[in-house]
């Protein structure tokens, strides 16, 4: 019970939190802040991910995080460096990522790849196109980098990145105020009330040694 909670605050138990495993619930435990993030740091860190690796962005962050007002904005913004701007809001995908471009769009998720206009993943790319790194096996694809020394398709690095775009996220939803983003020394520009829910309290007597 004591390493399964970790640093994290000491609490009954409740199946909702850690369901046995004979019993069917699925565990909540994620939607408590003392324990995760909601489903911004659940299915949302999977798909910030794509997007990310979209936008050439797995080493960087945004530099803005905006909340939706209720009014001129409807769905919380994120704003990087390039003018490029990412919404969180449910597009009627599901958990899905699309990306808008001048030719059309492309709606990308676990179980689909879809353009419109249709055509649109048919075009061929040039010799010069960007291309992302292609990995049909994640499992093989990591195995593959140790045997090599080489850099997988999703590295430490990145998924710290990742990580740290949902917590932000999440930040400016409990804020509920714009905040500005450091993401070269990862920190908020000059905000100490954001920057205080960049960690926890941890419990007795774990620590982190830095």
């Amino acid at each position: 019970m004591d390493l399964w909670l970790g640093p994290a605050p000491e609490r009954g138990y409740h199946s909702e939190l850690s369901p046995h495993i004979s019993v069917d619930v699925f565990p909540h435990w994620r939607d408590y802040r003392e324990y995760g993030g909601g489903g911004v740091t659940d299915w949302g860190a999977h798909m910030f991910d794509i997007a990310h690796w979209g936008l050439g962005m797995d080493r960087s962050g945004p530099m803005e995080i905006i909340p939706p007002d209720g009014k001129d904005l409807k769905y919380m913004l994120l704003r990087y460096k390039s003018g490029v701007e990412i919404f969180h809001q449910d597009f009627g995908r599901g958990a899905a990522v699309r990306f808008i471009g001048t030719k059309g769009s492309i709606d990308v998720s676990r179980s689909f790849f879809e353009t419109t206009p249709a055509n649109l993943k048919d075009i061929e790319l040039n010799s010069g196109d960007i291309r992302l790194y292609n990995s049909r096996d994640h499992y093989g694809d990591w195995l593959q980098a140790i045997r090599n020394r080489t850099q997988p398709i999703c590295d430490v690095e990145t998924g710290h990145r990742t990580s740290s775009v949902c917590n932000l996220v999440n930040i400016a939803y409990q804020l509920n105020r714009p905040l500005k983003w450091n993401p070269k020394k990862e920190n908020f520009v000059k905000d100490k009330e954001a920057s205080n829910l960049l960690g926890k309290t941890m419990r007795s007597p774990w620590k982190l040694e830095v």
